[in-house]
């Protein structure tokens, strides 16, 4: 972990990272909606790097718990675990959404 970021500035940056991954996914779904197929993949592929970036630092912390190095369970830490798996769920859903509109716009 990096030794200059506090514990809430590495959460916080996970809630960010994961943010804007949901932001991302949705706006690849609605991109897909308007039947405009390369910005919603190029959206959804900004959405997947931003996930990744969230991923990497909890994945982090994790490592330290393992290592014996206690993460204290926050209520702020669950708000950043609910923003990444809300994350996961809204980019999963608009890799399907994208699927189906790709299909219904072939006619």
């Amino acid at each position: 972990m990096e030794e200059n970021l506090n514990y809430e500035e590495i959460i916080m940056t996970i809630i960010a990272h994961a943010g804007s991954a949901r932001t991302l996914a949705m706006q690849a779904i609605k991109s897909a909606k308007n039947n405009n197929l390369a910005n919603s993949y190029d959206f959804l592929e900004k959405s997947n790097q931003e996930f990744l970036n969230a991923h990497k630092i909890q994945t982090k912390l994790i490592e330290e718990e393992i290592k014996g190095r206690k993460v204290e369970l926050s209520l702020l830490m669950v708000h950043a675990q609910d923003h990444l798996m809300n994350a996961m769920t809204v980019k999963e859903l608009a890799e399907e959404f994208i699927s189906i509109y790709k299909k219904i716009n072939r006619g």
